[in-house]
């Protein structure tokens, strides 16, 4: 076997760092811990009208009506819900299904206590760049994405987002 040219060498090296580039700017646009979250108002989404969450502490769901783990934690958040908005947790669950039907059914047959909206152009999603479902991202006070939660894992997820609202909602003056 001859060895490789150097001009096969270089395209290979040259595809492998495009691939790397492409990989790396992909991810620019993701909200990550520390961002504004983008204006749920300006989104595009249909549903419950939007709550007022200036000053509130937010925690923003992704979910579809085919996921298995979004079913499991719409209990849950109806217990946070139950608990937390008194003390100003608002919970607004957006839904991604291309197929406004499976948006209702999941809907009624959840009757969910908390806000819920489908993102029909999906428009959110994208925005934010939401990499599994379900996830959900809790925001403070001062508009900042302070925690992420891919999926949804039961007592543990509960327990984690009671730990981190209760966190949230004791500070009396937003985040830096």
């Amino acid at each position: 076997m001859s060895p490789p040219n150097n001009s096969s060498v270089l395209s290979r090296g040259a595809l492998a760092a495009a691939a790397l580039l492409c990989g790396a700017l992909s991810g620019l646009g993701a909200v990550r811990t520390g961002d504004a979250f983008p204006s749920l108002a300006g989104a595009g989404l249909a549903g419950d009208p939007l709550p007022d969450t200036a000053g509130h502490v937010v925690l923003v769901d992704f979910w579809a009506s085919w996921c298995a783990p979004c079913k499991a934690s719409f209990p849950a958040y109806a217990k946070l819900q139950g608990d937390y908005a008194g003390r100003g947790l608002v919970i607004v669950a957006v839904s991604i299904d291309e197929n406004p039907a499976a948006y209702q059914r999941f809907i009624q047959s959840q009757h969910p206590p908390f806000v819920t909206e489908h993102d029909r152009g999906q428009q959110l999603v994208r925005a934010v760049e939401v990499p599994t479902m379900p996830t959900c991202y809790l925001v403070g006070r001062d508009g900042k994405v302070r925690f992420v939660h891919q999926g949804f894992h039961g007592a543990e997820s509960d327990r984690e987002l009671r730990r981190e609202i209760d966190t949230l909602l004791a500070e009396t003056t937003p985040a830096p």
